[in-house]
């Protein structure tokens, strides 16, 4: 009687056989020179080899691996790797932007850059369409970009508007009295001359364009990885210059990505890696060795790139007239936008250049909006000294030290690294033209459809900044 009831737990004899058959297997398989069937799944690690490795998956990044595969000489010749650290996309500089475009810049080329972003976007569907997939809509609100200049920067703001004519951007000059005329709540006061553009300048959606890049690539065959970059392995070999200086110069062939919230890693082989991590490039950059030498020296040049921190504000403003919508204010360009009417510059540089929010973290500090913002923004538009902030956040974006201008193409001394980044709060814009001279020149050698070759990493060295008067 003490054993009733409990033989109905008991192994029958053929039971226990398979169980002990079934544990003597997985002894077997963990044995030295066997595997172990758990630890055969490798699922989530990124390729072992790959023709191209991209750090970085935001919307630079992706550009870059969509132009590989749309100018790969044929279908499947080249495989991309793309790594991206926040699968999410939470903290990415690219869902976080204000999604601005813009052509009223001083340098052809980044007039060039944004006009064919411009077209980019209104044609989005002839470029990323995926089979039975919806449509994208961008949004894209082609409303303008309306520029300030006191009379101390009108020759200067007349100097760009002919070179943006030149180049092809459709920008108009207006006088304060033509201003007040078409936009009569602007308060005038101090204001000599001031551009707007007529055409292709406004915003678009942000994240349906990150969403769109990577459901396209995806559909090439392009491979993702969520993990980090904490390591290169490369070769060296010591050169003398024509002046008989000695230099290092190093490829990279294997690229160490750690998995996701792991100690585990994945060595990927590879003959190309192109620098697109944003505001955390530098990082990535001196895990290959750039920037470690004697200073002064082209060896110990760094890339000139940091995190700077920009605030996004939302508000609406219920005693303007026409101004009852929900406008935005982004603290990188100090600029608002509203429907119907795009985005408004206050004139000249950013006011809040010099006040930089803290980038220790992405916390909104609302006493920043009202002390350093808000200020400019009522004095130039009276109405807003009743306007209320609904909402706010914070992001990071790229910012180049050294001359506020994206950096693209290959190092000089580590031949197969290859920047796209760098853009101090346009990269985004200009992602699409970006993109497609990075791809030309891992492809082709050379820049083919825009010179970009001011932007390329010697001019660090050479001390040869290119001054862009008009970073929005």
């Amino acid at each position: 009687m003490a054993h009733t009831g409990r033989t109905a737990g008991r192994l029958g004899e053929g039971d226990w056989d398979g169980k002990v058959s079934e544990i003597k297997k997985k002894i077997k398989s963990i044995l030295p020179g066997r595997s172990c069937d758990l630890l055969q799944d490798t699922s989530h690690l990124p390729p072992e080899h790959s023709d191209v490795v991209i750090v970085g998956g935001g919307v630079l990044g992706l550009s870059v691996a969509y132009w590989l595969k749309k100018l790969e000489s044929r279908r499947g010749a080249i495989r991309v790797l793309v790594v991206e650290r926040d699968h999410t996309y939470s903290q990415a500089s690219t869902g976080l932007s204000v999604g601005g475009i813009c052509q009223q810049f001083s340098l052809p080329e980044n007039i060039q850059l944004s006009l064919f972003s411009a077209s980019f976007l209104r044609n989005i569907n002839e470029y990323l369409a995926v089979v039975d997939a919806p449509p994208l809509d961008l949004r894209f609100s082609p409303s303008g970009y309306l520029l300030l200049a006191s009379e101390k920067d009108a020759a200067a703001m007349e100097s760009n508007v002919k070179v943006q004519r030149q180049v092809g951007a459709k920008i108009s000059l207006m006088s304060p009295d033509q201003l007040r005329n078409k936009f009569p709540w602007i308060n005038t006061e101090g204001v000599a001359l001031a551009s707007y553009g007529m055409e292709d300048e406004g915003w678009f959606d942000p994240w349906c364009l990150l969403q769109g890049l990577r459901r396209k690539v995806q559909s090439l065959g392009v491979l993702f990885c969520q993990g980090e970059v904490t390591r290169f392995v490369s070769s060296s070999q010591r050169m003398l210059t024509t002046d008989d200086k000695a230099v290092v110069l190093k490829r990279i062939h294997k690229v160490h990505v750690k998995m996701d919230c792991s100690l585990e890693y994945q060595p990927v082989e590879c003959a190309i890696v192109v620098n697109a991590a944003g505001a955390w490039s530098a990082q990535i950059a001196a895990l290959a060795g750039i920037g470690e030498g004697p200073p002064g020296t082209l060896q110990g040049t760094k890339l000139p790139v940091e995190p700077r921190k920009r605030y996004v504000y939302v508000w609406h403003c219920p005693q303007g007239p026409g101004l009852e919508t929900p406008l935005v204010a982004d603290t990188s360009g100090a600029y608002f936008r509203r429907e119907g009417l795009g985005s408004n510059y206050l004139g000249g540089r950013s006011p809040t250049e010099q006040e930089e929010p803290d980038p220790a973290n992405l916390e909104v500090d609302h006493d920043f909006f009202q002390d350093k913002v808000w200020p400019h923004l009522a004095l130039r538009i009276p109405a807003f000294e009743t306007l209320k902030v609904q909402s706010a956040w914070a992001s990071y974006y790229d910012y180049n030290t050294f001359d506020q201008n994206g950096v693209v193409g290959p190092h000089p001394l580590v031949a197969n690294m290859y920047f796209a980044t760098g853009f101090s709060g346009h990269g985004l814009q200009q992602a699409p033209g970006v993109g497609r001279a990075v791809a030309e020149m891992i492809l082709k050698g050379r820049f083919q459809t825009i010179d970009l070759s001011p932007f390329l990493f010697t001019r660090f060295y050479l001390g040869e900044k290119i001054q862009e008067n008009n970073i929005i």
